[in-house]
């Protein structure tokens, strides 16, 4: 490029007035951001790999880590404790955050991988509910809480670490690099998992081989500390720690005080909560799709996922640079309208092109559960009571059909009506032989999959993700000063993460089980994200405040 010198001189001068890097780094910054990216990344994507290993096995779990006899029950327990890791990941953001802040970035992130990989190498020795009882489930929460805890701490340090090594005109390019880690982690997650199930016997992965990607986190973790111990201090925070600029008191600067609480607010509603849901819809929610609802089994669901996301990745880059270009919210708000948009044809599409028999027998069998006493479960534990009602709904969404709730029919407990047939009561069996006398598809029938189109979709919606994701680091780190960033981007982050993007997968089940409704019914909490981003970007642009150094 004929100007390139001049941009790059530019540049620097940028970011030498906005004090994001010194003299030294900034003629050192091409190796210096290399370094930083890499080692930085490297040891995220580790981190979220030991977080999804027990998200990618989450169905699995729930025979081993609680009592049979209610699938869903036990799926939705499994959930639960799926979810624990998400519910605390904004007190891991406020601790480790405020830590961050005070003490370093580069400690604080060597700390929360410890705790990571030494709960999820714990998750590997764990004995089931077999051998223990409901101890097992309970240190198994033990441990995802650990997790969540950790996780909370270690984004926003890698994130701002990154940012405050980059040069003004790179940041997105530079932060889109760790925006990939949580893509590559839930990859390796299905790399290693798949691997250990399609090189071993059924029964040898559920007696012991499930541990073996647990295991395996041990040596990542070395490998991590390793890395992480030969990284430098961010020089922005040692700069303003010299000047003696820092915060004394992280969460007050943060949350009360005026206006970074108020941009605390905004990047949540305006950016993290949609992209939380765009981001956990179009990579997990997409595998439980598959294998909970269309029947596919687990290492084809793996292939196509693991596919999506190896094609998809890419973007987070593509994304992260355009950023730089165009500005990130607008990029942001787009993907999550079209995302809002198109989620349902999307999900109707992956149901029509992997299980095509399933359509069509839902299209030709109306399903309706007339019943009383029914009841809506989400944490399901020992004072937990299923009623015939909740077991029939049980047993139909297990078996990937949606079925039509009728006011109940005096003096039944529960009437189910599939096509013209009527079973009164709970009886499974009779639940089952009325269902395989319609044509109702048990699996899903490979041979009829249109791999292309199932491909094409799986990888759209990893373009989402890629859009809402790519830019966002940078979006955050830019709203607050040095000596608040860690702790002010970390919480909003997780929230819109944990607990919006993170309880897909739970509340659909829920949803599902309870209402029979279609499970693409998902895209109404990002729609509903819509109109307060449009006013939280409306209201970033009139402020024109973000922070640069």
């Amino acid at each position: 490029m004929a100007n390139g010198k001049a941009t790059t001189a530019d540049a620097r001068a940028d970011a030498r007035a906005k004090g994001w890097l010194d003299e030294e780094s900034i003629q050192s910054v091409g190796t210096e951001e290399r370094k930083v990216i890499f080692a930085s990344s490297l040891g995220t994507v580790f981190e979220w790999y030991d977080f999804y290993l027990y998200a990618t096995l989450a169905p699995f779990f729930a025979a081993l880590f609680f009592p049979s006899g209610n699938e869903t029950a036990a799926l939705l327990s499994a959930f639960a404790t799926y979810a624990a890791g998400f519910l605390v990941r904004p007190f891991g953001a406020i601790v480790f955050g405020r830590i961050g802040d005070l003490v370093g970035r580069k400690y604080t992130f060597l700390v929360t991988i410890v705790f990571m990989g030494a709960a999820t190498f714990l998750v590997g020795l764990l004995p089931t509910f077999a051998t223990i009882g409901w101890l097992a489930p309970i240190l198994l929460v033990t441990l995802r809480l650990v997790q969540g805890l950790a996780l909370g701490g270690e984004y926003g340090g890698a994130a701002t670490y990154v940012a405050e090594h980059a040069p003004h005109h790179r940041r997105g390019y530079d932060t889109s690099w760790i925006q990939t880690t949580a893509t590559l982690g839930f990859f390796m997650a299905l790399a290693v998992i798949g691997a250990c199930r399609l090189y071993m016997d059924a029964k040898v992965f559920a007696d012991w081989g499930w541990r073996i990607p647990f295991w395996l986190s041990l040596i990542l973790l070395v490998f991590s500390i390793y890395i992480r111990l030969k990284l430098h201090e961010s020089p922005v925070f040692q700069k303003m720690k010299a000047e003696g600029k820092g915060s004394k008191s992280p969460l007050r600067d943060s949350f009360l005080k005026y206006p970074n609480n108020k941009y605390v607010l905004l990047a949540l509603l305006g950016a993290t909560a949609g992209q939380g849901v765009v981001w956990y819809t179009g990579q997990f929610y997409a595998l439980f799709f598959l294998v909970i609802t269309l029947k596919v089994d687990y290492i084809t669901a793996y292939v196509l996922i693991g596919l999506s996301l190896v094609i998809g990745t890419p973007f987070f880059i593509f994304f992260g640079w355009l950023s730089d270009k165009i500005g990130r919210l607008k990029i942001i708000m787009a993907g999550c309208l079209i995302a809002a948009v198109t989620y349902f044809p999307l999900f109707a599409g992956l149901t029509h092109f992997v299980n095509p028999a399933l359509e069509a027998f839902s299209q030709k069998t109306p399903i309706t559960v007339a019943a009383t006493e029914c009841k809506f479960h989400i944490f399901v534990g020992p004072w937990s009571k299923f009623s015939d009602c909740d077991r029939t709904k049980d047993f139909l969404t297990k078996q990937g059909l949606s079925f039509k709730s009728v006011p109940a029919e005096p003096g039944k407990a529960v009437v189910t009506t599939i096509g013209s047939a009527r079973v009164e009561g709970w009886d499974q069996k009779q639940l089952a032989a009325t269902l395989k006398a319609a044509g109702a598809p048990l699996t899903a029938d490979t041979s009829k999959v249109n791999w292309f189109m199932a491909e094409l979709i799986l990888v759209i919606m990893v373009i989402y993700v890629t859009m809402v994701y790519g830019p966002i680091a940078a979006f955050l780190v830019e709203l607050f000063p040095t000596k608040i960033r860690y702790t002010s981007m970390s919480l909003p982050y997780h929230i819109g993460n944990g607990w919006f993007g993170g309880m897909l997968p739970l509340t659909a089940t829920a949803r599902a089980s309870f209402f029979g409704a279609s499970p693409s019914l998902l895209a109404a909490p990002v729609s509903l994200q819509w109109p307060s981003r449009f006013w939280c970007g409306a209201a970033l642009r009139r402020a024109g405040s973000c922070y640069t150094r």
